[in-house]
């Protein structure tokens, strides 16, 4: 590389000398032009310069690098330290391998132990289930840049992670009963839902980043009387798009979900059991839908209570959508419309009578070309109340708010 260097400075100077008539310098002799010697020179200098610059750039990736590297490998050596099970001893990460079966075995082989995953990718052609047993659950901890891939060829209607998918039984007496996901990506390929809590309580998900799925987060019905007592914090899903798209699917009862986004789904939250709390939950349409006007930011279908705070349907034509005459609880939530996506924008509608509790809600982004309304319902009647509504009232079309109206309307 040197001796590359060194020519390349060579023709430089010959090529300067030449274009400055030196023919002296051409041929290999000393240069009789001070001026001309000068600006050979500089030319050499800026050469030396820029060849400096290259190799500290050089040093300073190779040391990032290798920083990097001894990161990744301090993180894995210190789950080792803490007791986890590394899966990387016992499988690849290329993602070029199918291991569901190799985590499958790690997780039987390993009873109420931390399964750790480095960053990596892990290519899933099944799903893979932990079990629902106390005595034989695990906790399934990934590092932020561990992909856990779903196949192009997956097959399979069941979710690619099932927690408590496995040895169905329930008893939170006996330590092991709080499972766990945490951490890392879950990548359905645009083929595969993402995680499914099928079984047992008190299952915590957070931390997880849930992207290219059917259906991102599905919570089961319980195996004590259908109650799931989930928690689910911190977790971020995009989906595959789609009029069959589905954020997060819940049929069990007693879940809360915090902190939520959700993205590039129809529907961002299917409820179709009561005594769930959500909060700061925010799910966003993404536009170029062929069926806009069936798109929904939660869509309850509980038949009885769910309480919603802090909770933001972001573009959907219906923000929340309270089947038959339930009750359901809102506070402080949003319904925003950024673009003239046009036909009919609802911040609520009823399949029957109006009988939930709305104690502040704010409807925001109208525009003349569309028919806005803040509550459309299916019967007249219910006992519901709306305390306050934050709108810009001269956009808005349908006046059923105003019947269960106590409080006022703000612009």
């Amino acid at each position: 590389m040197k001796k590359h260097r060194l020519s390349f400075s060579r023709f430089l100077l010959l090529l300067t000398c030449l274009t400055l008539g030196c023919a002296g310098c051409a041929s290999g002799s000393a240069s009789t032009d001070p001026e001309a010697e000068k600006k050979a020179s500089e030319a050499e200098a800026r050469l030396a310069a820029s060849e400096r610059k290259l190799a500290d750039l050089e040093a300073k990736l190779a040391a990032l690098e290798q920083k990097n590297a001894a990161s990744e490998t301090d993180k894995t050596s210190e789950a080792a330290s803490l007791g986890y099970v590394v899966v990387t001893d016992y499988l690849a990460n290329d993602g070029k391998v199918d291991v569901a079966d190799a985590i499958q075995k790690v997780i039987d082989d390993n009873p109420n132990r931390t399964i750790y995953f480095p960053d990596g990718v892990y290519l899933l052609s099944k799903p893979i289930c932990t079990p629902a047993d106390p005595s034989k659950s695990v906790d399934l901890k990934l590092s932020n840049y561990a992909i856990l891939r779903a196949s192009p060829f997956w097959k399979h209607e069941e979710a690619m992670v099932r927690l408590g998918g496995k040895d169905a039984f329930n008893d939170i007496s006996t330590p092991g009963s709080n499972y766990s996901l945490t951490g890392g990506i879950i990548d359905g390929s645009k083929v595969a839902k993402g995680v499914s809590i099928d079984s047992g309580r008190e299952t915590r998900v957070e931390n997880l980043s849930i992207k290219n799925t059917t259906i991102g987060l599905h919570i089961a019905k319980g195996a004590n009387n259908n109650s799931s007592d989930a928690d689910i914090l911190n977790v971020n899903i995009c989906g595959a798009g789609g009029n069959d798209s589905i954020g997060v699917l819940i049929e069990g009862f007693d879940n809360t979900l915090t902190n939520m986004r959700i993205a590039n789904v129809h529907i961002g939250v299917k409820l179709c059991s009561p005594a769930n709390s959500l909060r700061n939950i925010h799910p966003l349409y993404i536009m170029g839908s062929s069926d806009y006007e069936s798109s929904i930011g939660f869509y309850d279908i509980s038949g009885d209570c769910n309480w919603y705070d802090f909770c933001y349907s972001d573009q959907f034509a219906c923000g929340f959508y309270l089947g038959g005459s339930m009750n359901a609880y809102l506070s402080n939530c949003f319904c925003f419309w950024y673009s003239d996506q046009g036909g009919t924008q609802v911040a609520m509608r009823t399949g029957g009578k109006f009988n939930s509790l709305v104690s502040c809600i704010r409807v925001g982004g109208l525009s003349p070309n569309c028919k806005t309304a803040i509550l459309e319902v299916g019967e007249p009647g219910g006992q519901g109340t709306i305390d306050a509504v934050h709108t810009n009232e001269g956009l808005v079309t349908g006046g059923d708010h105003r019947t269960y109206l106590t409080g006022k309307v703000l612009d």
